[in-house]
């Protein structure tokens, strides 16, 4: 049997203690920092999370599946490992019944998505994150103090792992979203923050403009937008963004994490409204040189966190940083230093005679064709909006 590698050799990052490793704001002033992607959606399609509930109990009940996706992500190029501590306040753990969630409980499931990414974060050298996400206690009117404390539950929990920064990320409430920051600022931590919302902005009829300004002035040190619309639309969102910020004389950095997909035709409330979402979504799944695009794109409009949300599966983050490595001093992922880019291992088969005219970035930035007959190009959303509250 082949030997099992040390975790030091996997990455020479790992040696450095943590100490001597630098931080988020400290990555940024030197160029772009690639966060990682999906964990709900790539593990509901590998069998591992409930789709519905989309809440990690995962990480307890297959800690393995979580822990490959962290590494996955970092051979990828990701510069960051995120806890899958996505909608695991407890309210939501509770919502509507979902009594997996619930046996476990927040500090639990809480607790082992941190223990699981900061193994990973340790073996590969990357920064150490959690995450807030929105509760059933906002739309139910309960108020910030209620809000606050089930926030406050979990980042107690993330300060006991000694998280690099905290992320805010996929409110679509400024109101909420000015909460949560609020209590990330508690802990002396670079806090990031991002808005699942479009060019129309948030549900309270804030304009991304205005989002992106009251969350710089809360204290976020990134601002940005997060998922439910592609990359394409998502950068005419962080345009409006910049110049807002910009007029206002504020200069936080910008973040953008797309979902994996072409959803050019979600209205308002985003991806989930198309009828596709989420089981026959697949087709319109970004190939790696989308995602090498959006890396492209984003980054010229003066994005510096890029990483993608729902559907964005490794190879999507390992395009991003191949894009990116000329901004960040040649630097590749695990995965592209072994197995080379741009196709060129190609040449390596000599199975195809095709195969010699399909190395190089120019042939794979070509559009691809869908192999899908008479398709429709565009769906019609459903519009139906958000759910508020339990079922009647």
């Amino acid at each position: 049997m082949p030997k099992r590698r040390s975790k030091s050799s996997a990455n020479p990052k790992a040696k450095q203690p943590k100490s001597a490793r630098k931080g988020l704001l400290e990555r940024l002033a030197e160029g772009p920092v690639i966060g990682d992607g999906s964990f709900l959606l790539v593990l509901e399609r590998r069998g591992y999370v409930k789709a519905g509930c989309w809440t990690p109990e995962a990480v307890v009940e297959h800690p393995e599946a979580v822990a490959q996706l962290h590494r996955e992500y970092a051979r990828a190029g990701a510069d960051v490992s995120q806890s899958f501590t996505f909608y695991a306040s407890e309210d939501k753990l509770n919502f509507r019944g979902n009594q997996a969630a619930k046996k476990y409980g927040v500090d639990k499931i809480n607790e082992a998505a941190c223990s699981i990414a900061k193994g990973v974060a340790d073996e590969y050298g990357t920064l150490l994150t959690a995450s807030l996400s929105p509760t059933p206690s906002y739309l139910e009117g309960k108020g910030k103090d209620a809000v606050q404390a089930e926030f406050k539950v979990q980042t107690e929990i993330f300060k006991k792992y000694d998280v690099d920064f905290f992320l805010v990320e996929f409110f679509p409430h400024l109101e909420e979203t000015l909460w949560a920051i609020e209590v990330c600022k508690e802990y002396g931590k670079p806090v990031v923050a991002s808005m699942r919302i479009g060019p129309d902005g948030d549900e309270g009829g804030n304009s991304p403009g205005k989002c992106a300004v009251e969350m710089a002035k809360a204290g976020a040190d990134v601002v940005g937008q997060n998922c439910h619309f592609d990359y394409t639309t998502s950068l005419k969102t962080i345009e409006l963004m910049k110049a807002e910020l910009e007029k206002e004389g504020l200069s936080p950095y910008l973040m953008m994490q797309p979902p994996g997909y072409h959803v050019p035709d979600a209205k308002k409330g985003g991806m989930p409204e198309l009828p596709e979402y989420p089981f026959a979504i697949e087709p319109r799944l970004l190939t790696r040189w989308d995602a090498q695009d959006f890396a492209r794109k984003a980054y010229d409009l003066g994005v510096r966190y890029l990483g993608g949300c729902c559907g964005m599966e490794p190879y999507h983050i390992r395009g991003v940083a191949e894009e990116l490595s000329p901004e960040r001093g040649g630097r590749l992922g695990e995965a592209s230093e072994k197995h080379g880019m741009w196709g060129a291992s190609l040449k390596q088969s000599g199975m195809y005679a095709s195969y010699d005219q399909k190395v190089g970035k120019d042939y794979w930035m070509k559009p691809p064709s869908t192999g899908r007959p008479y398709s429709a190009a565009l769906s019609v959303p459903f519009c139906g909006g958000y759910a508020h509250g339990d079922e009647k």
